[in-house]
C-alpha cells in the first residue's frame, strides 16, 4: 500500500536496529506512551529484536485504560436510566466498573449503542426527541475536538436531549507526575503522534527542559517507532535532552489551530483522576459553565462512587512503567479480554491486550523467542 509500505520496510527496519545496536553502550529505559505504538511495538517483537540494554516500558496513553473508575460507574448509572440512549465508542463497554458494565447494563434492557463517531450521538438526538441522549465523551487531546464539536452542533440545533460525559485527559501534566515519581525509572520518551498533531509540540519542550529528558514525537509504523528509539538513544549517549519531530509528515510545532480553538471553545483545564495512577492536578478538561446544559454530569447530577480498583490488578505499575503485564500473577489466566480485571486487558490499545494478543504470555511459558 502506498504511503505505508515504506515504513513497513523490512530492510529498513534491519538497518536501524543495526544503528541502534552500535550506538548503546549501556542500559537505558524508554517509555511509549500510546497504546497505538505500544501494539506496534509488541506485534513487530522490537522489544525482543533490540539490544537487551534498552528497555521499552509502556506509558498511560491509552484513553480508555485511565479512564477513572468512576466515570465508568456515573456511566453505568446514567446508562440504567429508561429515558436514555447511552452512545460509546465500543471499547468502553467491556471496561469493568466497580460492580458492572455497560456491556451488563445493555444485556439488562439499557439502550446501549456503540458508534465509530461522537457525530452520530448528535444525529440520535435529533431522531429520539423523546429521550436523553448522553455519549460517553473520553480520550486524550486527540478526541477532544470532535467531542468538543458535538456539542457546538447540538447547540447549533438547539437539541435539548443531548449531553455529553467528559472524561477527558491531558498527556504532558501524566509525563510530568511519571518524572517526579521518587520511583520513576523513565529516561527517555516517545510522545504520542496523534495527540502532537492537534496541540503540537511547545509543551513538550518545556517538559524535556525542566526534567533534562529527551522526548521524541512518533509516529505508529515499524520505522516510526525505531526511527524515534535510535534518536533517544543518540541523545541519551551523547547527554542530550531536546524534543525530536519525527512525526513530521503529521506535526507541527504549533498543532492544528482550529483543533486547539474548538477546545478551549467548549473545554477547560481541571483536576482529574486517573484510572491507576491516581489525582493528577490539571490534567483533564471539563465542559465549561457556559455549556452547562450539555455537561451530563450537571444534567444528572450523578455523585463520585469512590470506588477502589480491583487490589489484584497491577494496572497502575504497567500504565507508570514499573511492570510489564507479564509481571501480573492474573494476566492470561484470571484477566482475560472476555473477563477482564482491568482495563488495558480491554482496550484495543492496552498493554495488557497487545501482550494477550500477540501471545507474549504463551512464549514466556514455553521459553520461546520470536
Amino acid at each position: 500500500m502506498r504511503y505505508i509500505d515504506e515504513f513497513r520496510d523490512p530492510r529498513l527496519a534491519k538497518s536501524l536496529i543495526a544503528d541502534i545496536v552500535r550506538h548503546v553502550t549501556r542500559p537505558w529505559v524508554l517509555m511509549e506512551i500510546c497504546g497505538g505504538q505500544t501494539h506496534t511495538l509488541v506485534r513487530y517483537g522490537f522489544d525482543e529484536l533490540l539490544p537487551r540494554y534498552i528497555e521499552l516500558v509502556h506509558g498511560p496513553g491509552c484513553p480508555v485504560c485511565v479512564t477513572p473508575l468512576d466515570s465508568v460507574d456515573k456511566a453505568i448509572a446514567i446508562a440504567s436510566r429508561p429515558d436514555v440512549i447511552f452512545v460509546s465508542y465500543g471499547d468502553m463497554l467491556r471496561v469493568p466498573g466497580s460492580k458492572s458494565d455497560l456491556f451488563q447494563v445493555k444485556a439488562a434492557g439499557g439502550d446501549v449503542r456503540v458508534v465509530y463517531s461522537p457525530c452520530e450521538a448528535v444525529k440520535i438526538a435529533e431522531a429520539n426527541p423523546d429521550r436523553q441522549i448522553v455519549f460517553f465523551g473520553v480520550g486524550f487531546e486527540t478526541t477532544a475536538p470532535a467531542h468538543a464539536l458535538t456539542v457546538l452542533q447540538a447547540h447549533r440545533l438547539g437539541l435539548l436531549n443531548f449531553s455529553l460525559l467528559a472524561s477527558h485527559v491531558l498527556v504532558p501534566p501524566a509525563i510530568e507526575t511519571l518524572l517526579q515519581s521518587p520511583r520513576n525509572r523513565v529516561q527517555g520518551f516517545i510522545a504520542p503522534g496523534h495527540v502532537c498533531t492537534i496541540v503540537g509540540y511547545k509543551e513538550y519542550e518545556q517538559l524535556a527542559a525542566r526534567h533534562h529528558v529527551p522526548i521524541v514525537v512518533g509516529g505508529f509504523e515499524p520505522t516510526d517507532l525505531l526511527e524515534a528509539i535510535r534518536e533517544l538513544i543518540l541523545q541519551l549517549e551523547t547527554g542530550r535532552a531536546e524534543v525530536v519531530n519525527q512525526y513530521a509528515r503529521s506535526v507541527s510545532r504549533a498543532g492544528n489551530l482550529a483543533a486547539q480553538q474548538a477546545i478551549e471553545l467548549v473545554f477547560e483545564r481541571c483536576d482529574r483522576r486517573w484510572r491507576g495512577i491516581g489525582f493528577i492536578p490539571k490534567s483533564g478538561m471539563r465542559i465549561r459553565a457556559e455549556f452547562a446544559q450539555y455537561d451530563a454530569e450537571r444534567v444528572f447530577g450523578i455523585e463520585e462512587s469512590g470506588a477502589e480498583e480491583a487490589s489484584e490488578c497491577i494496572a497502575a505499575d504497567v500504565l507508570m512503567g514499573l511492570k510489564k503485564p507479564m509481571d501480573c500473577p492474573a494476566f492470561g489466566s484470571v484477566c482475560v479480554p472476555e473477563s477482564p480485571l482491568g482495563a488495558p486487558m480491554v482496550s484495543s490499545e492496552g498493554a495488557c491486550a497487545a501482550y494477550y494478543r500477540y501471545r507474549r504470555h504463551e512464549t514466556q511459558a514455553s521459553g520461546e523467542v520470536h
